[in-house]
């Protein structure tokens, strides 16, 4: 027979983004407390509300699994004495298995006997594990906790209530002090406390006090209200996960409604109107079949439709309010040209460490226009490139986004374009924030992609020089976002971007304008820290978004002078190659290169030169000759052409390891034979370290 367990914590509102993480890691900590517990279950549901976070195990068994093993002790000659009795050590052991001798045995184990004994542990009943749930309940951990009352302990909000059944009883125990019982809260206006009878009661007892506690079932209830409404006015309603997400675990009971706005509004730009109601008000905005924006929102009530015409009054009221205010800031954005917003920037500090954001600009203006050459741009994108570099911050002291900020870069975008600008500079302005998440979307124009790199690198080689380095979990002006988004833009770009040349472009900037880097010098401490810093963005990228080996991965990445595009075709051609026949003899052949060339450094005056004189068998020549054909154009070819050269060299490599001492007494002899070695391990550096990649 199975059992349903059923556990509720009651809270005050919960915030919104914090309901479905929480509740998913409620359900995992309880699977794995029932195994840690070794109690068999079937399956786990989940329910959650902005008032609660709730599992139910279903298939839940009687008990916990009995256990029946083997415990060893001491060895034979230790637990017997010269007579044959148990000694001290045998007794110990006996007695911490809370077992007497007579239940002891001998078992013999790679030749030895030890003593053994044999336990047998029964299974708690489920009733009495399951007090244990409090220990899952109060491990929980949240983005924000607090304190209430005179208790030390720390939670999302207070919990107020505790529902803990098995089956139809309740498994006892405390949190601070609220008791378990069968007790639940409905609906805060709506809904009144309800006794659960028992797990399978629970989700109907409660829609009775007006509460959904499925959040699926509320999410698919919201987006089936918004259907209707939308079909009846012939609206499209956009709705973006995120945003349903949120209004989803915002209400317990939704009810769908409508209200409008002033079209005297729909002149602002579309963006503000949109964030005023998306981010601001968490409104779905409203468009005609045409994608045009009309001047409508859909919200979701926590509640019924009663007095429903009092709540839309009141939404449209405080909305009016945002959008006079984003009407007035607009009108007085456009009173100035950029060149007076540029001017100002001069007196808003970036950071107090490293100056101010006119400075960054300049900097970033020298930057950009370094790396626009390297990477191949025309004249006329590298003059764009450099308007949009003088100005690309200038809308960070608007009257609009000084309101509005997550606007920053697309008034840019706007207000450059209302004031004459080209619209390629316009572009530029706005995506030079992208990407704003770690998986966010990319620049789509050379020049926004160039500026949002030359923008980003700046900022991680300021903070790094001015001390601020992420560690552990502590990145507060998020910067390893900042070094993903160059990785990334780099690879959708296939731009032969890699840590040296972003050094290059630092040190440029730096010897035409040092007045610009005072507080922040590009130091080659702070290099080789940036450097690391972008290639560890460049592991993770490439372990979360590719199946390559992680000793394939791991090779690739140790040669840092190469590019970040470089190093994934690396490995794509390291995988390609990974299940050949004589792939493990290829690499295990230069491999044994690359050891052996590392021990010859600069010592006695060493060269790389090979003088052929000194040569004293035929598969020093050979090898000699196969190298200088493999040479020839090495450079230029394709990462796969490169790895056929060097799977060439095996057999070559292979005999001369045969008939050839590298260590020999005579030093020219070994120098030139190393300096053979050296070349050819020089060739491998495409590929990282070979010696990384796992071949038995």
């Amino acid at each position: 027979m199975t059992h349903t367990f059923l556990l509720e914590i009651g809270l005050e509102e919960i915030p919104a983004h914090v309901v479905t993480p929480s509740v998913n890691q409620l359900a995992t900590k309880t699977a794995a407390f029932l195994k840690e517990q070794r109690l068999a279950f079937a399956e786990i549901k989940t329910y959650s509300t902005p008032r609660r976070l709730a599992v139910e195990v279903v298939g839940l068994a009687d008990k916990q699994d009995d256990i029946e093993e083997e415990a060893k002790g001491p060895s034979k000659k230790i637990a017997l004495d010269a007579d044959g009795n148990w000694t001290k050590a045998a007794q110990g052991f006996a007695r911490g298995q809370k077992l007497t001798v007579d239940d002891l045995f001998f078992k013999e184990l790679k030749g030895t006997e030890y003593v053994y004994a044999k336990k047998f542990i029964p299974g708690k009943a489920a009733a009495e594990v399951l007090q244990g749930m409090k220990d899952v309940a109060m491990s929980l951990k949240f983005p924000t906790m607090m304190r209430w009352g005179s208790n030390d302990f720390e939670y999302v909000r207070p919990i107020k209530w505790l529902v803990a059944l098995l089956d139809d009883e309740v498994v006892p125990f405390n949190i601070l002090n609220i008791a378990t019982g069968r007790t639940s809260q409905g609906h805060r206006f709506l809904g009144h406390p309800v006794t659960i009878a028992n797990p399978a009661a629970y989700v109907e007892a409660l829609r009775q006090e007006k509460v959904i506690v499925d959040a699926h079932e509320r999410k698919n209830a919201i987006v089936q209200q918004i259907e209707k409404l939308a079909q009846a006015n012939n609206w499209k309603i956009v709705v973006e996960d995120d945003l349903l997400e949120e209004v989803n675990n915002l209400v317990e009971w939704p009810t769908v409604f409508a209200g409008s706005f002033k079209e005297q509004y729909l002149q602002i730009p579309d963006e503000v109107l949109i964030t005023s109601m998306r981010d601001h008000q968490r409104f779905f905005y409203v468009t005609d079949q045409n994608g045009n924006l009309l001047p409508n929102f859909v919200s979701v009530r926590n509640g019924n439709t009663d007095h429903l015409e009092n709540v839309i009054a009141g939404n449209e009221k405080v909305l009016t309010a945002r959008l006079e205010d984003a009407a007035f800031f607009y009108a007085e954005d456009q009173k100035h040209d950029i060149a007076y917003y540029v001017g100002r920037l001069q007196d808003v500090m970036f950071h107090d460490k490293i100056g101010s954001i006119a400075q960054k600009m300049e900097r970033v203006r020298l930057i950009a226009g370094y790396l626009g050459k390297k990477l191949g741009l025309m004249e006329s994108e590298l003059t764009t490139l450099d308007r949009a570099a003088q100005i690309y911050k200038f809308d960070l002291v608007t009257e609009m986004v000084g309101e509005f900020s997550e606007l920053q870069g697309v008034m840019g975008e706007i207000y450059a374009k209302l004031m004459g600008e080209d619209s390629q500079v316009a572009t530029a302005i706005r995506e030079q924030y992208m990407p704003i998440s770690a998986e966010g979307e990319l620049p789509q124009t050379k020049v926004g992609a160039i500026l949002s790199i030359a923008d980003k690198i700046d900022s991680i080689q300021a903070f790094f020089a001015a001390g601020m380095i992420p560690s552990g979990s502590n990145d507060p002006y998020a910067l390893r976002r900042q070094a993903t988004g160059i990785v990334r833009i780099a690879l959708a770009n296939n731009w032969e971007v890699s840590g040296p040349l972003l050094e290059e472009a630092i040190q440029e900037a730096y010897a035409q304008r040092a007045d610009l880097y005072t507080k922040i010098q590009p130091e080659a401490k702070v290099a080789t820290a940036v450097r690391s810093f972008l290639f560890d963005r460049l592991h993770q990228i490439l372990a979360d978004t590719t199946d390559y080996r992680r000793d394939i991965l791991m090779a690739v990445l140790a040669n840092k002078s190469n590019s970040f595009v470089h190093v994934d075709q690396a490995a794509q051609v390291l995988m390609a190659h990974k299940d050949d026949t004589d792939f493990k003899d290829t690499v295990e052949a230069l491999t044994r290169v690359t050891r052996l060339a590392s021990k010859a450094g600069s010592k006695d005056g060493m060269s790389t030169k090979i003088d052929p004189t000194l040569f004293e068998n035929e598969s020093e020549r050979v090898l000699a000759d196969r190298y200088e054909h493999v040479a020839t154009g090495y450079a230029t070819e394709s990462l796969a052409a490169q790895f056929d050269a060097l799977h060439s060299l095996k057999d070559a490599i292979n005999a001369y390891f045969d008939e050839t001492m590298i260590m020999v007494d005579d030093v020219a002899v070994k120098q030139n034979r190393l300096a053979q070695l050296v070349q050819i391990a020089a060739l491998t550096a495409s590929f990282g370290s070979l010696e990384e990649v796992q071949v038995k």
